[in-house]
C-alpha cells in the first residue's frame, strides 16, 4: 500500500489511532465518519498491509527509572558491509537503544538511548565500544525534553 492508496477516511484513521491506539471502534467510527463495521475493516487492511505495524502504550521514561537521555553519534571504522552488519546485530543485543538512524553529513548513526543514570550509561558506552569498532563515538545528553509526539504529520484534509 503506497501513500496514493490512503484515501482521506485511512489519513483520518490513522491520526486518531496515532493519538490513541486505544481508542474503541465505535469512537473511531464517528470520528471518522463512517459505521463500526466498514472503520473495523479498514483498520484491518492499513495493519495486513503494513501501514500499522503496531499498537502500543507510550510509557513516561522517567517514572519507570531511564531519567537519562543520551543520543550517540557514531562514526563508522569503516563502510564495508561486513561493518554494518555488525553494527545491526550489535545495536540489537543493547536494550538502552530504543532509536537507530543511519545518517547523511559528519554521522554515521545517530542513537537514542535511555538509561537511568550516568553509571549505566558508562556501562552501555564500554559495551557498545568493545563490540564495535569505531572512528568516533560522540555523546550528547539531554537536559530537558521540550516536545515529543508519536502523532506523524498526516493530511486529513486532502480526499
Amino acid at each position: 500500500m503506497s501513500k496514493s492508496d490512503l484515501d482521506r477516511i485511512d489519513r483520518k484513521i490513522l491520526y486518531e489511532l496515532m493519538r490513541d491506539a486505544a481508542l474503541p471502534v465505535a469512537q473511531l467510527a464517528d470520528r471518522v465518519g463512517l459505521s463500526q463495521t466498514p472503520c473495523w475493516k479498514r483498520v484491518q487492511k492499513l495493519e495486513a498491509a503494513g501501514v500499522i505495524t503496531g499498537r502500543v502504550a507510550i510509557v513516561d521514561p522517567e517514572t519507570i527509572g531511564l531519567g537519562l537521555t543520551v543520543f550517540v553519534e557514531i562514526e563508522a571504522a569503516d563502510h564495508t558491509s561486513e561493518w554494518r552488519a555488525t553494527f545491526r546485530e550489535v545495536v540489537k543485543t543493547l536494550s538502552a537503544v530504543v532509536e537507530v538512524h543511519r545518517m547523511a553529513g559528519d554521522v554515521d548513526y545517530l542513537l537514542k538511548v535511555l538509561v537511568p543514570d550516568m553509571t549505566a550509561f558508562d556501562a552501555f558506552y564500554l559495551d557498545l565500544t568493545r563490540a564495535l569498532p569505531c572512528r568516533n563515538v560522540t555523546s550528547k545528553f539531554s537536559m530537558e525534553t521540550i516536545a515529543m509526539s508519536t502523532v506523524w504529520p498526516i493530511d486529513v484534509t486532502t480526499p
